[in-house]
């Protein structure tokens, strides 16, 4: 029975490539991160991120990650609903 997202079938084997980027955000609960290669921007929680020492903007970070991959063609109309009622409460 397939009950969690980690049950969800994927297509496609991993392909683990290394991500670089560069801190440029730090919140009480996230990090923000600038992806090097133009390949756009990655927001994480704080507590994923290992560091031995205090958090600084411009700090280098590396991790291997996989390409997403679309598991159900149909939109998930919860989130879509939170979505639009996001935006219609921020204008």
């Amino acid at each position: 029975m397939k009950n969690t997202w980690t049950d969800l079938p994927l297509n496609y084997g991993d392909k683990l490539i290394v991500m670089a980027g560069v801190i440029v955000d730090i919140q009480d609960g996230a990090v923000g991160m600038d992806l090097k290669g133009r390949l756009g921007s990655l927001r994480v929680p704080k507590r994923m991120l290992i560091c031995d020492e205090p958090l600084q903007i411009g700090q280098e970070v590396a991790f291997r990650m996989s390409f997403p991959e679309v598991v159900n063609s149909t939109p998930n109309e919860k989130y879509v609903q939170i979505l639009e009622h996001e935006k219609e409460r921020n204008g």
